[in-house]
């Protein structure tokens, strides 16, 4: 018993949480615990980005949508500034702006339903733009809302999030500890596919460090049922991790 209470944790011991929900059919996911820029940093590069809500004034301006919109190259700046404005974040990427004068009215209507309303009319994939995101945040709700073309991109989104925490954590302190980053143990999209299936009713992603007896991660996988909301989750955390896991994945150096 002595050593069962050794080993409960609070949500302090753990070092990430991140709140999934998929739904197939619309190929959309909820998100809780995902700030944008940690979602840029695991999809890798990004198009261009078409703002259908906000304003950003080192963006570019679209005389056919009047919309604003980020270039590639200035999405990272973006990014940093939307995490500082902490307001709600509306978007969809595009190839190149050339298409984005090809949208029709209807489709420019379309788009301006998403960014209202947040959801869209129809499929939000569109042949002329090529993308592969609608990504549409509520900063009160504490929940993104993303489309994706390739729902195949959410296990790598959930890899590489946990990753990221990973390298933050072991990132050398000092010159002479470069070497021990390549020790670091990661996650891979194989070992994650195996929570396909859970992600489709919600679950909650935790991940916490051990130390000894020698170097570990474990991701802790709880199904979280229906009658929480996502922003409910942050309040009743310690609640939650109280209960056993459904699913463990541990990774060693």
């Amino acid at each position: 018993m002595i050593d069962l209470a050794k080993k409960m944790r609070d949500a302090d011991d753990f070092l990430h949480h991140l709140y999934v929900h998929m739904n197939e059919l619309n190929q959309f996911v909820i998100f809780s615990g995902l700030t944008f820029r940690e979602f840029v940093s695991a999809v890798g590069p990004l198009q261009n980005i078409l703002l259908l809500k906000n304003e950003y004034e080192d963006g570019s301006f679209n005389m056919h949508t009047r919309l604003e919109f980020v270039e590639d190259k200035g999405i990272a700046k973006f990014a940093k500034k939307a995490m500082d404005s902490k307001k709600d974040l509306c978007w969809i990427d595009f190839s190149d702006e050339l298409k984005l004068n090809l949208l029709t009215p209807q489709e420019q209507a379309e788009l301006l339903y998403i960014g209202h309303k947040k959801e869209p009319l129809r499929s939000p994939f569109y042949h002329q733009l090529q993308n592969k995101y609608v990504y549409l945040s509520s900063e009160e709700e504490k929940v993104s809302k993303i489309y994706f073309r390739d729902l195949k991109d959410v296990l790598k989104l959930i890899t590489q999030v946990f990753n990221g925490v990973i390298q933050e954590k072991e990132r050398p302190t000092t010159f002479w500890r470069r070497k021990v980053s390549n020790l670091v143990p990661f996650f891979t999209e194989e070992m994650i596919r195996n929570f396909h299936e859970d992600v489709k009713d919600g679950v909650l992603f935790s991940i916490y460090k051990i130390e000894k007896p020698k170097i570990a991660y474990v991701m802790e996988l709880r199904n979280i049922s229906d009658d929480y909301f996502p922003d409910e989750i942050w309040d009743d955390l310690n609640s939650i991790l109280k209960q056993k896991p459904d699913k463990i994945l541990e990774i060693h150096k």
